[in-house]
């Protein structure tokens, strides 16, 4: 099971580090998400760079890119912390994909994708909670740092065997934003241009 359960993690971060962002723009003649926008190579960046078809492609793909190993760990019966740790790496491979000279994004959509296996009413509320954020502050940061700050005790109401995996996301996605949140601090941080239907 041990080495199984390395495999999976293994497996994870390298699903992770396919950069839908990046390739789907090269595939369309859009420029390289890293070099303009926001330099995130993530939905939002793309939804400022090209449109809501091919920003909604990429956040599907970036949702897959957690839900996949994830629920393959699941499936293996591979127990609910490394199945943490599994999610934890696919995250990671978004983060700092090997693919990509490590340059990658903030595993917003990834994480999203990791939790669903727990339960699509789970999904539902993380997807409300970015929504509803994000509509009142215009901020995408602020709307991903609340949903995985709440995540934990969603995951506690729903199904408390998965609370720690999903404290180590949290504490992986609020540490990757930390730039994020010196700069809504500071008040420099950009909005979302585009309007949340």
């Amino acid at each position: 099971m041990l080495f199984l359960t390395l495999t999976m993690i293994i497996i994870a971060y390298l699903i992770g580090s396919i950069s839908s962002a990046i390739l789907i723009c090269k595939l369309l003649g859009f420029p390289d998400p890293r070099t303009t926008g926001s330099k995130n190579p993530g939905a939002t960046n793309v939804l400022r760079i090209s449109n809501k078809l091919t920003a909604a492609t990429v956040l599907f793909l970036d949702v897959l890119k957690g839900t996949v190993p994830v629920w393959g760990a699941y499936f293996l019966q591979i127990e609910p912390i490394y199945l943490g740790i599994i999610g934890v790496a696919a995250c990671l491979g978004h983060m700092y994909p090997v693919f990509f000279n490590f340059q990658g994004g903030k595993a917003v959509a990834t994480a999203l994708g990791t939790l669903l296996p727990i339960g699509l009413g789970l999904g539902a509320l993380l997807i409300i909670t970015w929504v509803f954020v994000a509509k009142v502050t215009k901020y995408s940061s602020l709307a991903a740092i609340v949903t995985v700050s709440m995540a934990p005790l969603y995951v506690f109401l729903l199904k408390p065997l998965y609370v720690y995996p999903t404290l180590m996301l949290s504490a992986l996605i609020i540490f990757r934003h930390k730039d994020n949140i010196v700069r809504l601090l500071k008040g420099t941080e950009n909005k979302i241009t585009t309007k949340i239907s």
